[in-house]
């Protein structure tokens, strides 16, 4: 039975999804190198762990590279490729101009592709023979989920004087609706706003939103410091890659906060398709 849900692992990006978050099933089959940085790997790096050539990567690659950048594959060129090959790709070609990277969670995706590797294979395996085993749990769900539920709540205590009260007390809601299998009770108002969010909203593509979004979230915050006289609220972020990042904790009362900075320093950048056709009527 395994052996034909490996097969469909491979054809089935549905199926892939459901096994995105495993990624440490990696370390459990064979040790992952990545490199100075400890959170991303280049190719000969995932080469190396699939022990397959760099050419049978970046024909993965190739194949599917909307599915792997959405799951966190990268390619860094110009100044960001510098600033990142200073510290970390040392023995790097000096006339490269770019370098891929991958996550661990875009490795993984790669173990479900990739057909030609006894460790990819090892990797799909490995993934279909935890679900079988964590199917024997499922009847301990609402047990498992109320303790999750309390060690979050717990957290969240302690971070009492370092988030945004606001934003606190949303999450407390969420995180107790979710203990007892309820969906959260929350005023519309107080629902996260996020800054990629609203951009991708407004039309920007995924590249002009990762060059945007740094500076765009720092001018809605000075436009809060001058509005209420104190910097807004922040909030523990986790990153795709696990990493953990404060970012502001901005809320759907923020919003005009939000269209304010766009009139003021992107709506003429990046004309949204309504002004576009506005503009030719």
């Amino acid at each position: 039975m395994n052996e034909i849900k490996e097969v469909a692992l491979t054809e089935s990006r549905t199926l892939r999804d459901q096994y995105a978050g495993r990624t440490d099933v990696l370390d459990k089959v064979k040790a992952l190198s990545l490199l100075p940085d400890g959170v991303h790997a280049d190719i000969p790096t995932v080469a190396t762990y699939f022990e397959v050539t760099a050419d049978a990567i970046e024909s993965v690659v190739r194949r599917n590279r909307e599915e792997l950048t959405f799951n966190g594959l990268r390619v860094l060129r110009g100044a960001e490729y510098r600033d990142f090959a200073t510290v970390n790709l040392t023995g790097a070609n000096p006339r490269a101009r770019s370098v891929t990277l991958f996550t661990r969670r875009t490795i993984l995706n790669v173990g479900q592709l990739l057909a030609e590797s006894h460790i990819a294979q090892a990797v799909r395996t490995y993934l279909l023979d935890v679900e079988d085993i964590a199917g024997a749990d499922v009847r301990n769900e609402a047990t498992d989920r109320a303790a999750v539920s309390r060690a979050q709540l717990t957290m969240l205590d302690a971070a009492r004087n370092i988030v945004d009260v606001r934003w606190l007390d949303t999450k407390a809601r969420t995180v107790i609706a979710r203990g007892l299998g309820e969906e959260p009770d929350i005023e519309p108002d107080d629902m996260p706003l996020y800054v990629p969010d609203f951009l991708k909203g407004k039309g920007l593509s995924r590249a002009d939103i990762e060059s945007v979004q740094s500076w765009f979230g720092r001018r809605v915050a000075s436009l809060y410091e001058a509005e209420h006289g104190e910097k807004p609220g922040k909030r523990a972020s986790e990153l795709p890659n696990g990493q953990i990042r404060e970012t502001y904790a901005w809320t759907q009362r923020n919003m005009p906060l939000f269209e304010e900075a766009w009139n003021r320093w992107y709506a003429d950048r990046y004309p949204t398709e309504l002004a576009l056709i506005e503009g030719g009527a």
